[in-house]
């Protein structure tokens, strides 16, 4: 993108390249397919979405944003 004849080195917001973005629209479709109509299914609902995410997959998402791993976390 150009500015007043310069170059902006800022490139637009791109949310397929953001991890947490990738990762909240798989929890929404998650919840979705739960299809919960109550506050209380959806509250049921939310825990099995959250283990549908496994440790190496939360792994691999934050070795390809650049993030090192650290093994102190468990499962």
């Amino acid at each position: 993108m150009r500015r007043q004849g310069r170059r902006d080195p800022r490139e637009p917001y791109r949310p397929e390249f953001n991890l947490i973005e990738q990762a909240f629209a798989r929890l929404k479709t998650l919840l979705h397919t739960a299809a919960a109509r109550k506050v209380e299914d959806l509250h049921a609902a939310i825990r099995p979405a959250f283990a549908a995410f496994t440790l190496q997959e939360c792994r691999n998402d934050l070795k390809a944003a650049g993030y090192q791993d650290d093994r102190r976390v468990s499962a």
